[in-house]
């Protein structure tokens, strides 16, 4: 039976990335991936040889069971420097005369590249936490305290490395059920779980979201008590959980978790904000968040691209801002993409997103969103083709992408007769840049031509010539050529009153 979380709110869209739940039974024992992957045998073989207590646990056992594939693989050694002994003992086979490791000794832990396996090696360990802080009190501990401390019932499970035992499965919690019913729980009770450790609401919600998973309804009550806790962890750990989150095959599931648990007010408010409907006078405008859902997930059909992805979200962000009644016309949203262009910089610097051409890249395609559809009426000049040839540069098939994922009316007519529109726009934009070839341009003549030209330093004068010969270019009064550019140079200064040097 589904919980009450997915039943009451959070419907599920199935896709053909969907997990499909493992068919297995408890007590299996799975020896034989041992001799199917090397690296899992010489990770067993040499912690025997050492006589070594050791598991395979977490994620790695958990997608195996889901025949996803990882290849991060997580082993955990029963006694204190175990883990950094067994890491330096396969290091120096794997590299013999130069094993590459990483070692933690505070931590007790170890990392070593093998292939493209990333190989972490932990010793088992019980934690205690203060409430002030995430980073937990950690001791010594046995195999029973290690499953105890992990997030997740599916990340408690752990595969036996010993010689007796070899592929024997180990589920304190159920863990099996678990992902046959494709059930987020935690192992403990859920309140202390995430009290202590605030980010793992976060992973609950985006291993639902990348599993297509339900969150058990205790599980998530659990995470609506406790979202203030978020406060403790650091905005990179909660960015990188979301970034997951936006990266799953239907994001916009990950995205009502975090609306219905309120944990979006705490750490995205500006997207919570889009939400709700305003009614005045019989009118109302469509709901913006499970607008902008939508088009974040018709965009993951198309797409991988995190950052066309974060443009999606933030395509409508300043609606709110923006947001007007007028009696004759109904709702108006003026303006929205300048004043959502201008809020960019602002949601990249506070969730700690790189201030970098990824942002740039997202910041043009929202300002830019809505002009290609004011493009499609017959009449449409050369001019404003050239001038969104010349903005969108290099991204145009991405704003494109993203201005297609927009349409959302729930009449496919409407819809169809959209997507023609779109067509014919983007066969007017091939045919522009086959003949004038603007995109990205830069105008033949620079500002060193201009300053030598007329004896000048850097001045108004120039970046004003330099524009007059720009728009020049984009309303087609002259080509890009230098001849062209330079006489038309001439003329436009002399009007100015500039001499040229002889």
């Amino acid at each position: 039976m589904r919980n009450r979380l997915t039943c009451a709110f959070v419907a599920k869209q199935v896709t053909n990335n969907e997990v499909k739940a493992p068919h297995l039974k408890p007590n299996m024992n799975f020896a034989t991936i041992f001799e199917q992957q090397p690296i899992l045998q010489l990770i067993a073989s040499t912690a025997q040889d050492a006589q070594i207590e050791a598991y395979l646990i977490g994620g790695f056992v958990r997608d195996l069971l889901l025949n996803r594939p990882c290849k991060d693989i997580d082993i955990v050694c029963l006694g204190e420097g175990k883990g950094i002994e067994l890491a330096q003992r396969i290091a120096q086979i794997a590299y013999e005369h130069n094993p590459y490791i990483t070692i933690f000794k505070n931590f007790g832990t170890a990392m070593l590249k093998i292939q493209d396996f990333k190989l972490e090696f932990v010793g088992a360990r019980k934690e205690s936490y203060r409430r002030e802080s995430r980073k937990p009190i950690v001791e010594n501990g046995t195999l029973q305290d290690d499953q105890n401390r992990r997030d997740f019932t599916i990340n408690a499970l752990a595969i036996s490395l010993q010689k007796e035992t070899l592929g024997n499965l180990l589920d304190p919690f159920n863990g099996l059920q678990d992902l046959q019913k494709k059930i987020i729980r935690t192992p403990l009770e859920p309140n202390i779980t995430f009290s202590d450790d605030p980010l793992r609401m976060m992973r609950a919600i985006r291993f639902a979201s990348q599993l297509n998973f339900d969150i058990d309804a205790d599980t998530f009550e659990a995470i609506k008590q406790n979202r203030y806790r978020i406060e403790i962890v650091s905005q990179e750990r909660i960015t990188e959980e979301l970034n997951k989150i936006i990266l799953s095959p239907v994001p916009s599931y990950g995205f009502k978790l975090l609306f219905f648990s309120e944990l979006l007010h705490i750490i995205f408010p500006e997207m919570a904000a889009l939400h709700g409907v305003e009614m005045q006078e019989g009118k109302g405008h469509k709901d913006n968040f499970f607008h902008t859902l939508q088009v974040l997930d018709k965009l993951a059909k198309m797409t991988d691209d995190l950052w066309l992805r974060w443009a999606a979200i933030l395509h409508d962000i300043a609606k709110p801002l923006t947001k007007r009644f007028d009696k004759k016309i109904g709702w108006t949203f003026h303006g929205h993409e300048d004043k959502g262009a201008k809020m960019v910089p602002h949601i990249f610097r506070k969730l700690k997103l790189p201030l970098n051409e990824k942002m740039r890249f997202v910041q043009k395609l929202v300002r830019l969103h809505l002009r290609p559809i004011a493009l499609v009426k017959d009449d449409v000049t050369d001019s404003a083709l050239r001038r969104l040839l010349f903005e969108a540069g290099n991204d145009l098939e991405a704003l494109m992408m993203l201005c297609r994922a927009d349409i959302t009316s729930k009449n496919h007519d409407k819809v169809q007769k959209h997507i023609q529109n779109f067509d014919k726009v983007e066969k007017k934009l091939r045919e522009i840049e086959e003949k004038d070839r603007l995109r990205n341009f830069q105008p033949v003549i620079t500002g060193e031509i201009i300053m030598q030209t007329f004896n000048l330093k850097p001045c108004r004068e120039v970046g004003v010539l330099k524009n007059h010969i720009r728009e020049a270019i984009l309303e087609g009064e002259i080509r890009n050529e230098y001849n062209e550019a330079y006489n038309y140079m001439l003329k436009k200064a002399k009007e100015m009153g500039l001499i040229a040097k002889v």
